[in-house]
């Protein structure tokens, strides 16, 4: 579609497009915030004809099909007992291919084991298409039944024309039944009516990930050794070609999408540590031009445009998100521009669209907005409202997200983000710091969060911090928080705390900290550090012991995650046992209150144990709260919903908040 002028697209204001009942009256603050999105992964068919949805329904995910003209419903996709829908796309006009996954009762998060099952729309022609329990078993390497395959797999490319087959990444399990990245992954041609497969490619390294180009031919492969060093690989008449041969110059280097032809490419890259920019590379003579860089953040999200598969639009996070557009005069470049224009204060993106862009889904969010799904008519430029995340939340009662920028004590820009409670002044709040997981390689990003803004409800502000060692503003400033998580990561965090209080935000004598994961580690390990600071410590899901972490866990069970380890925290024990919580209690006088989940592989149980170990012998005063069939982080509604309760009343006790 090409446009001679700017036009402007008309909202359409009806009624959405589902309309389920909800009563928000009856429920707690801490239901209200805790309950997930209502609808999610909304999608649209390649003609137009259908839109689909993942919708919960007595506590399992289904998939709802609807007439795009009528807005009624089409077909329910759902499994019996305790099997849900998973992740899901359309292969073709009328065909679905989707994940089945598991409840299983010890625990609450969903467990996917490679399946891939396939319907058509309207319910029909139902097949098992991959997995470890599909057809009969067979010898030899032709298939011509659906034979069972111990590997998990994953949709590589739909193959958007052709109506008969589709691309499979298959990751192979190991002895014990386990997925084993480390190991060479192989990509199948999968027949989407009858599962038949045929082998296209291995991959010669492992934690692969793999790029087709405009005719769906794999030929990239990026992956790491064990090692953890980045290697890039190009197919060439059916061989794996080092990328090292095209003397790029380039680290980090990241294929992303093909340029005009087979022969170029669309990548990521950087030079000497600093922010990732985006090159268009000659894979025939390796010239290569920078397109687009920002020296201050990498980008935080790549869009393809699905009709040509070639990357239109770049986003970035500096502060408030934005864009930068690859190509300008692209349909996709031109249309999500309009879009912006037409939903003001809002982050667009489009998530799915028929095969030639008549129509597209598209999802428009804030601070204070989790998520607003619309259908765009691209001939017509009309926009449609079809559904609400979560429309029991109010944005125009929901709170700011400012982004703050200091100097920390050594010179370094630290950035960050200060959420600022709905109808109160801005001064003397009561602030809770919310320091993010990680830490490496992980952010926060401006937007809705669901947690803070429940906090924010209750009159507290709450402080996000992007410390030295978090992913997104280049290389250098990742690595400088490796073997200084117990030190100048906290000291940023620190720094943050004191800022927010030398601009009049918060009141000095009301503060508390509250982390998951590494936050967890750094709710106790900043309490150490600065023991006055705060009131209390909340602990979820947290380390605590960081020589534990080479003993127990999932990163220490992979020679690459040990590797990591070893990069990220050294193996100095004195320096080890200096930076671990529970090797310091005895500098705490925060009150605290330790939240796990008895099924957590990457904070196991042992570690809060380590902890309290620590405090029982100090007889050290604390509350807790163990969910046994949570993981690392709550799934499950009513339990993170008995969580924000037992929260917000610890934070409301420990900063004097009247309820």
């Amino acid at each position: 579609m090409i446009f001679t002028k700017y036009l402007t697209i008309m909202l359409l204001v009806c009624g959405g497009l589902f309309t389920h009942a909800f009563a928000a009256e009856s429920l707690s603050t801490a239901q209200l915030f805790s309950r997930g999105a209502e609808f999610s992964n909304v999608k649209i068919s390649p003609t137009g004809e259908y839109i689909s949805a993942i919708t919960k329904h007595n506590g399992k995910d289904k998939l709802l099909i609807l007439n795009a003209k009528t807005k009624q419903i089409h077909h329910a996709i759902f499994f019996p007992s305790n099997a849900q829908v998973g992740d899901y796309a359309w292969v073709n006009n009328e065909r679905i291919v989707l994940q089945k996954e598991y409840l299983k009762g010890w625990s609450d998060v969903p467990l996917y084991y490679g399946e891939l099952m396939a319907v058509n729309a309207d319910g029909s022609r139902a097949t098992y298409l991959f997995g470890f329990n599909s057809g009969e078993q067979q010898t030899g390497s032709h298939l011509k039944k659906n034979t069972p395959i111990r590997a998990t797999a994953f949709i590589l490319d739909p193959l958007p024309d052709d109506d008969r087959y589709m691309l499979v990444n298959a990751i192979p399990w190991n002895e014990s039944n386990s997925l084993n990245y480390e190991l060479s992954q192989t990509v199948y041609r999968v027949n989407l009516y009858k599962g038949f497969r045929r082998k296209v490619t291995t991959s010669p390294i492992g934690y692969s990930r793999f790029l087709t180009d405009h005719d769906g031919e794999v030929r990239f492969v990026v992956g790491e050794d064990e090692n953890n060093i980045t290697k890039v690989f190009y197919r060439q008449d059916r061989e794996w070609l080092n990328t090292d041969k095209l003397k790029l110059n380039l680290d980090d280097f990241y294929p992303i999408s093909f340029a005009e032809n087979k022969n170029s490419i669309y990548a990521a890259a950087r030079v000497k540590g600093e922010t990732l920019g985006i090159y268009e590379i000659n894979l025939e003579t390796g010239e290569k031009t920078q397109i687009i860089k920002d020296d201050k953040s990498d980008p935080s999200n790549y869009w393809i445009n699905q009709t040509t598969k070639k990357l239109y639009a770049v986003e970035f996070e500096n502060g408030y998100p934005s864009y930068a557009f690859v190509n300008p005069e692209d349909s996709h470049s031109k249309l999500l521009k309009q879009l912006l224009a037409s939903l003001p204060g809002h982050q667009v993106r489009i998530v799915s669209e028929t095969r030639h862009s008549e129509k597209l889904i598209v999802v428009a969010f804030n601070d204070r907005n989790p998520g607003d799904y619309y259908i765009f008519d691209t001939e017509a430029l009309t926009l449609q409202h079809l559904a609400s995340a979560k429309k029991w939340l109010d944005p125009a009662r929901m709170s700011e997200v400012k982004p703050i920028s200091f100097t920390s004590r050594d010179g370094k820009i630290i950035n960050g983000y200060l959420t600022l409670p709905y109808g109160k002044e801005a001064t003397n709040l009561p602030l809770v710091v919310n320091p993010h997981g990680g830490p490496h390689g992980i952010r926060d990003e401006w937007g809705f969060n669901t947690q803070n803004q429940m906090l924010a409800n209750q009159g507290m502000a709450v402080l996000q911090v992007n410390f030295r060692g978090s992913g997104g503003f280049g290389q250098n400033f990742e690595q400088a928080g490796f073997q200084k998580w117990g030190s100048e990561v906290q000291y940023d965090i620190l720094d943050a705390t004191h800022y927010v209080i030398e601009q009049g935000y918060v009141d000095k004598n009301r503060i508390c900290i509250s982390g998951g994961s590494f936050g967890g580690y750094s709710a106790l390990q900043s309490a150490i550090l600065e023991p006055d600071l705060f009131k209390c410590a909340i602990g979820f899901a947290g380390i605590y012991n960081l020589e534990l972490m080479f003993d127990e866990g999932d990163i220490a069970s992979s020679a690459s995650g040990t590797s990591y380890l070893k990069n990220v925290l050294g193996q100095n024990s004195e320096v080890l046992r200096a930076m671990s919580p529970s090797e310091n209690v005895d500098k705490l006088k925060a009150n605290l209150l330790l939240v796990h989940g008895g099924d957590d592989e990457r904070a196991p149980i042992e570690q809060l144990e380590s902890l309290e170990k620590a405090l029982k012998a100090r007889d050290y005063p604390y509350e807790k709260l163990v969910m046994d069939d949570e993981g690392h982080g709550f799934y499950n509604d009513d339990n993170r919903a008995q969580y924000y309760e037992k929260m917000l009343l610890f934070l409301k006790k420990n900063l004097n908040i009247k309820s």
